[in-house]
């Protein structure tokens, strides 16, 4: 694999990482302020249902982050190799 091939996957990855992040840091804010609207609606407990709705989807992108297919394939192999460099640098 080039460098260039490298550059172009880490890239991506942060991308993914990065838009993740963002998304659950919007679910969060947005279910803070929904659950105060329905603190103030005196408690008809409607907030359950777009919470678990968007955290379904939450929990499904967090599968395709950081799951196994969120990886790539050989991630594992490519991941033995960083750490084997990582401590060849170090001596």
């Amino acid at each position: 694999m080039t460098q260039q091939e490298q550059y172009e996957r880490a890239r991506k990855r942060v991308r993914a990482l990065k838009n993740f992040y963002r998304g659950l840091a919007t679910y969060v804010a947005v279910m803070i302020v929904l659950f105060i609207v329905d603190y103030m609606d005196h408690g008809n407990w409607w907030v359950y249902w777009p919470a678990l709705g968007w955290g379904i989807a939450i929990v499904l992108h967090a599968f395709r982050v950081f799951g196994p297919g969120g990886r790539g394939s050989g991630w594992e192999e490519r991941k033995i190799k960083q750490l084997m460099e990582e401590d060849r640098d170090k001596e």
